[in-house]
């Protein structure tokens, strides 16, 4: 029925926009299909000149369309932080609030994605990140009071600005291989579509209890069942046809027009709500609700160390460090390869202010206790949809500080509406970087294979990028080219040994 329907329409003229085009690559003779930016246009006002948004070929429309994509994308995290956050207990037995981590984790998201779109001016939105909240809450937080735990986030990001202002932190982005480049970006898109995926139900783990050798299956015991996901299903083919009939606004259409269908179906079919997992796609008994802004600025600085000693105290903010270091290395390259701002050698165009909003973002998600705050992978779910500046971070952006709110509202989109934009985006990143890596070359193919498999299977950029960077270190020295190496590499390949080594290092310092 719908391929009459679709057809009854005819072709739709109006342009996509992100659109592939075809390039030689420098490592091959074949086309590459890469994405490119509509041709750029002299600045219409100053309006126009401050964000550059006609010279990377963009409209205010597909700006503001574009963040209002990445928001519906990511504002699962308003719920999501508060419960891992809330789950942990102090060395004192003490639970966060509920009301106040929503609080938090929405001013500070909204704060920190303003400030990157007004001074990176790059369409990559931040919150608190997945991954480093659950070692504050779980490792961190047992050891020491909270304000003792968010001391030493902050902690966390004043190191990582200091890195940023000495030039340090870029260079080692520099230094990064573009065939590790490419990877890095081919696997946050397979990393985000296996999140889209779980979170959707679509994909589920197998009880550890069934002792099988099978991680993962196809919905519940190999089969989908329920209306949930049922509407990802649907979501998923609507976006999909929607882009390769390149509608405009196809992954922002295909969110809110499941949004409305699944508030629908939950209306009438009287699903559990545990169905749905965090969002409810309910309508809200009220829109408004007080912020409770009790916990902004609730830190002890040096309070850690007096609890857990010097070194532990060390060892915990390098872990918070490394992890927010190398996730939002890995997010940035992805977006701004995905958006098509960066230049032949991959790299992007005021890196230094990028990497220091995002410093101060995880500085400023301790002092918030929301946790450090890092760039955002969903950003590209706005990328897809056109974003190319950071006017689309002020609708993103703006659109957290009004949850403050409208919480109430900000949750009635559920994963299953939003996260097939996940899966979309996912194919344009493969499709933009694969044939760009030099598989003819074992020293790049290999670590560039294990970086895209990595960070999936291990649910994390930050191993990823690590265990990349070792093989070609390895890799490069074993074939004798151990000197084309660059001495940086050298040196986050060291750090990441001790981030992989890192609990038998503890067990041998007598920290644990």
């Amino acid at each position: 029925m719908l391929l009459y329907v679709f057809r009854a329409l005819g072709p739709l003229r109006l342009p996509r926009p992100v659109r592939l085009r075809s390039r030689m690559s420098p490592s091959a003779t074949t086309p590459v299909d890469t994405l490119e930016n509509p041709a750029p246009q002299p600045p219409k006002n100053g309006f126009d000149r401050f964000f550059k948004i006609s010279e990377r070929g963009s409209t205010v429309g597909r700006e503001l369309r574009g963040g209002l994509a990445t928001f519906f994308a990511m504002a699962y995290i308003i719920v999501l932080n508060p419960i891992i956050l809330g789950s942990g207990v102090d060395k004192f037995g003490h639970h966060l609030d509920n009301g106040q981590l929503v609080t938090a984790t929405a001013l500070m998201a909204g704060l920190s994605t303003v400030l990157m779109g007004v001074m990176g001016n790059v369409p990559i939105a931040i919150a608190a990140g997945l991954g480093i909240n659950a070692v504050v809450s779980l490792q961190l937080a047992p050891k020491m009071s909270w304000p003792d735990a968010m001391g030493m986030v902050v902690l966390a990001g004043l190191v990582l600005m200091i890195l940023v202002a000495s030039g340090l932190r870029q260079r080692v982005m520099d230094a990064i291989p573009n065939g590790l480049r490419r990877a890095i970006a081919i696997g946050i898109g397979l990393f985000i579509s296996l999140i889209g995926l779980v979170d959707s139900g679509f994909v589920s783990r197998n009880p550890d209890a069934a002792h099988t050798t099978v991680p993962m299956g196809l919905g519940q015991g190999g089969q989908l069942k329920g209306w949930p996901v049922l509407v990802f299903v649907i979501g998923l083919a609507l976006m999909f046809v929607l882009v390769v009939r390149k509608t405009k606004g196809a992954i922002l259409i295909g969110m809110v027009t499941m949004a409305v269908v699944a508030i629908i179906i939950n209306a009438v079919t009287n699903t559990p709500d545990a169905a749905w997992g965090l969002a409810v796609p309910n309508v809200p008994d009220k829109i408004i609700g007080a912020p409770d802004f009790g916990l902004i600025g609730h830190i002890s600085l040096f309070g850690g160390f007096k609890e857990v000693g010097v070194l532990t105290g060390c060892l915990f903010v390098f872990t918070v460090l490394l992890s927010g270091f190398f996730d939002a290395m890995g997010t940035i390259i992805g977006v701004g390869e995905e958006a098509g701002l960066t230049d032949e050698n991959g790299n992007l165009p005021g890196m230094g202010r990028i990497l220091m909003v995002d410093g101060i973002a995880v500085a400023g998600g301790g002092f918030g206790s929301a946790s450090a705050n890092t760039c955002f992978v969903e950003s590209t779910a706005g990328v897809g949809e056109g974003a190319r500046t950071g006017l689309a971070n002020l609708m993103t952006g703006g659109l957290f500080l009004l949850a403050l709110i409208f919480t109430p509202l900000a949750t009635v989109v559920p994963s299953q509406a939003a996260t097939p934009a996940l899966l979309v985006v996912g194919f344009l990143i493969m499709a933009a970087n694969v044939r760009d890596i030099d598989w003819g070359d074992p020293t790049v193919g290999i670590p560039a294979f294990l970086t895209i498999i990595s960070m999936p299977f291990t649910y994390s950029i930050t191993n990823g990028i690590g265990i990349g960077v070792l093989a070609y270190i390895l890799l490069r020295t074993a074939t004798g080219r151990f000197k084309q190496i660059p001495w940086l590499l050298d040196v986050v390949g060291l750090c990441f040994l001790v981030y992989f080594l890192l609990h038998p290092i503890e067990l041998a310092l007598g920290v644990k």
